[in-house]
C-alpha cells in the first residue's frame, strides 16, 4: 500500500505510518502565489492501493481542495484504488435542511469526493450516521468508543458504579449510551435549547448525577459553549467531578478560554484535528491518539479483512 498525506494533519499521518511501518509517499503539496493548490506525486503509484490521509478541518475549503486535487493526481497516475482517509469530515454538521432555501452541504462534499475519483472512504465518528448514505461508494465510519473506554478505565479506574456518562444534548444519546454500555456505567442526558447558532441554554438534566464522577461525551466541540454549559449544569446538581471526552476538537474562537474557565477538570480530544499552539498550551486539554485505530483499519482494508470486528 501507499500512504499519502496532505497538509491538514501531518502529525497524525506520520503516526499512522509508524503504526503500519509504511513511510509516507513523497509528494509536493504547495500553494501558488494566488493560493491555488498544486500537488505532485513524486513516487510511482501505478497499480498501487493508495490511502490519502486528510482531515477537512480549518481551513476546511483549502484542505478539501488539497484532497480533491491529490485524488485527481493519483487517478491520472494510474493508482489501482484510492481510499480517502478523513479523520475529521468537515461540513458534517450541514447534514439536513434546517430551513427554507438552505443547502445539504455534507451531501455536496460527498458528491465532490466521489466524483474526484475516490473508490472508498474511511472516516471517524461522523456527526450523523446517515452521512454514510450520502456516498455512493463503500464508506467505513470508525467509532472511537473502545479507545475512549480504555482511556477512561486507565484514568478513572474500573469502578463503574461511581461513573456517569453524560450526553451534552439529546442528539448525542446513542453515542453516549454506547460508551456507557461498554463501561457498565449509568447514563444522564442534558436537555438544552439552542436559541441561535453557537448559543445554547440548559433546560434540565435527566438523571441523578449527585455524588457521581460525570464524563461528558460528544463527537465535536467547536465553540465549547454547549459543553461548558452542560458541565456547569451537572456540577450544580451535585456531581463529584466533571470531565469530558470529545472525538473532534475543532475548538474555534474563545473555546480554549471557556474550557480553562469551566468547572471541567479535563477535556480529552483525539488528534483527528491537528491542534494549534493555543490548544496545545491549554493545561486542561489532553490529546488521545487515534493513529492505532485508523492504522489498523487501513491495514484491514488493504488486506480485505473485516473492519467492523475492531468494535466487537
Amino acid at each position: 500500500m501507499k500512504l499519502l498525506a496532505g497538509n491538514s494533519n501531518r502529525t497524525l499521518a506520520t503516526a499512522i505510518g509508524h503504526h503500519l511501518d509504511v513511510p509516507l509517499t513523497r509528494a509536493e503539496v504547495q500553494r501558488f502565489a494566488d493560493n491555488e493548490v498544486f500537488v505532485r506525486i513524486e513516487e510511482n503509484v501505478r497499480g498501487e492501493d493508495v490511502f490519502v490521509i486528510q482531515s477537512t478541518s480549518f481551513p476546511a475549503n483549502d484542505n478539501l481542495m488539497e484532497l480533491l486535487i491529490a485524488v485527481d493526481a493519483l487517478q491520472r497516475a494510474s493508482a489501482r484504488r484510492i481510499t480517502a482517509v478523513l479523520p475529521y469530515f468537515g461540513y458534517a454538521r450541514q447534514d439536513r435542511k434546517t430551513g427554507g432555501r438552505t443547502p445539504i452541504s455534507a451531501k455536496l462534499v460527498a458528491n465532490l469526493i466521489t466524483r474526484a475519483g475516490v473508490d472508498r472512504v474511511l472516516t471517524l465518528d461522523l456527526h450523523a450516521g446517515q452521512i454514510q448514505g450520502f456516498f455512493d461508494i463503500p464508506t467505513d465510519n470508525l467509532l472511537p468508543v473502545p479507545l475512549i473506554a480504555q482511556d477512561i478505565r486507565e484514568t478513572h479506574g474500573s469502578k463503574s458504579k461511581e461513573l456517569m456518562i453524560v450526553s451534552p444534548d439529546v442528539g448525542g444519546v446513542v453515542r453516549a449510551r454506547a460508551l456507557a454500555n461498554r463501561l457498565g456505567a449509568d447514563l444522564a442526558i442534558v436537555d438544552k435549547r439552542r436559541s441561535a447558532p453557537g448559543q445554547s441554554e440548559v433546560m434540565n438534566v435527566i438523571g441523578d448525577v449527585a455524588g457521581r464522577r460525570c464524563i461528558l461525551f460528544d463527537d465535536i466541540v467547536d465553540s465549547a459553549g454547549t459543553l461548558c454549559n452542560a458541565a456547569a449544569a451537572v456540577a450544580e446538581r451535585g456531581a463529584e467531578s466533571v470531565s469530558a471526552y470529545i472525538t473532534h476538537g475543532v475548538l474555534s474562537g474563545a473555546a480554549t478560554q471557556r474550557v480553562t474557565d469551566s468547572v471541567m477538570s479535563e477535556l480529552v480530544v483525539t488528534d483527528s484535528i491537528e491542534p494549534p499552539e493555543h490548544v496545545r498550551a491549554c493545561a486542561k486539554i489532553r490529546q488521545l491518539s487515534v493513529a492505532p485505530l485508523i492504522g489498523e483499519a487501513i491495514r484491514r482494508i488493504a488486506n480485505e479483512e473485516s473492519v467492523s470486528k475492531l468494535f466487537d
